[in-house]
């Protein structure tokens, strides 16, 4: 690779990661609103399959094979499954029972889970400005959580679906990183979604409220907008990210994502938004200054 491919590299990720924390960011907060007439089950069967399926429709529309290689398929299913099924579930569920800001913190813990599991299972070494990386994006995730406790304590369900849904994004970008799928992102986003679709509308009908009336307009509105932007865009966004960067920065890039979550939450539903956060903040632009604009190769010093 080309020294100048290297930082064109790194300026496209830059640039996706900035849209990524746009678009999820201000999803947090939309998660409560998408819910209020229909269950958590119900709203991801809704999406799921609709997104996947717009995804095939356009990866068709742009001339890519819809194939996947016969063996990639149990990768497939298992980043799948590991990802989608438990993030979309549990992370769904974190933001109704606890603040949604909060709710996002939790699930973006995400990188130090990736941390662990790597060097716990896969022996992987990180370097020293990996290790400060994640020290400060673990600082900025405790900061972000310590004031919250209390909310924690009265809904300690929402503290352990908040956390699961990190260690699924974790486990699933593992799988993907380690098993590479030789297709378009498009492609592959697409088949994930309608794999975990399957699961997801069997719980709707076994876990949903049994209450299957016409939702309003306001919330027809809100999902497909989730649906459509979120789902489809940012999981398409961020699977180009995880196929361009190493395991470990990439698990660290989203890392602004629960600040702007924070910031969506104090606009729109009034949620807490002081000091400590702004701290958080800063401790996040380091991590990611420390996992993503690397020192030019060949310099002296």
């Amino acid at each position: 690779m080309q020294p100048g491919s290297r930082a064109s590299i790194d300026l496209r990720a830059l640039g996706l990661l900035a849209v990524l924390t746009l678009i999820w960011g201000t999803n947090w907060p939309l998660f409560p609103l998408a819910v209020r007439e229909v269950s958590v089950w119900t709203f991801r069967a809704m999406a799921m399959p609709t997104a996947g399926l717009i995804l095939l429709g356009i990866a068709k529309a742009r001339g890519q094979s819809l194939a996947i290689p016969r063996e990639h398929w149990p990768t497939v299913a298992a980043a799948a499954l590991v990802y989608l099924g438990v993030w979309n579930i549990a992370s769904t569920y974190a933001a109704v029972l606890i603040p949604s800001g909060q709710a996002a913190v939790l699930g973006f813990t995400m990188p130090l889970w990736l941390a662990l599991i790597s060097s716990v299972l896969f022996r992987e070494r990180l370097g020293a400005r990996m290790l400060v990386a994640l020290a400060f994006g673990a600082t900025a995730v405790t900061l972000l959580m310590v004031p919250n406790f209390g909310a924690y304590a009265d809904a300690p369900l929402g503290l352990a679906l908040g956390l699961l849904s990190g260690i699924g994004w974790a486990g699933g970008t593992l799988i993907l990183k380690r098993r590479p799928v030789p297709v378009p992102t498009t492609v592959l986003t697409a088949w994930q979604m309608l794999i975990i679709s399957v699961p997801i509308v069997a719980g709707a009908f076994l876990f949903g409220d049994g209450q299957w009336s016409f939702p309003s307009g306001t919330s027809i509105l809100v999902i497909v907008y989730i649906t459509l932007v979120p789902i489809c865009l940012g999981n398409v966004i961020w699977f180009e990210i995880v196929g361009m960067l190493p395991a470990n920065v990439a698990g660290l890039s989203p890392i602004m994502v629960p600040v702007v979550a924070l910031v969506s939450g104090a606009v729109i539903r009034g949620e807490p938004f002081g000091p400590v956060q702004w701290v958080a903040m800063a401790c996040c632009v380091a991590s990611l200054s420390l996992a993503l604009l690397k020192p030019a190769a060949g310099r002296a010093g």
